[in-house]
């Protein structure tokens, strides 16, 4: 199970998946050149919407078609410091109407 975690530090805004950074996955689509951020609706939660979806779900398609329906729902609710495990997501996507979706182990 992945474990997805971000903080808001002196240094910027930290995203990671199992302790190593999370790609933003920028081969998908830009929304950003500004990085990640959260707590909020807008370019840059879209694009960690995006880098958290593609990492879990290992589709790149089901990732950019649910990335404003995650981003709205999760990603712009983080506090300062979230955690998401891998089974916290497909709750999530499940929610969402995707329960379809799994994850690829």
């Amino acid at each position: 199970m992945k474990r997805f975690s971000g903080d808001r530090t002196i240094d910027g805004v930290k995203a990671s998946v199992d302790g190593r950074p999370l790609d933003p996955r920028l081969d998908l689509h830009r929304y950003t050149a500004n990085g990640f951020e959260w707590s909020y609706e807008g370019d840059e939660p879209r694009q960690l919407a995006l880098a958290i979806l593609a990492e879990h779900l290992n589709d790149p398609a089901d990732a950019k078609s649910l990335v404003e329906p995650f981003m709205k729902a999760v990603v712009a609710n983080f506090d300062n410091e979230w955690e998401m495990t891998s089974a916290d997501i497909d709750a999530a996507l499940q929610a969402l109407g995707s329960g379809s979706l799994r994850a690829a182990s």
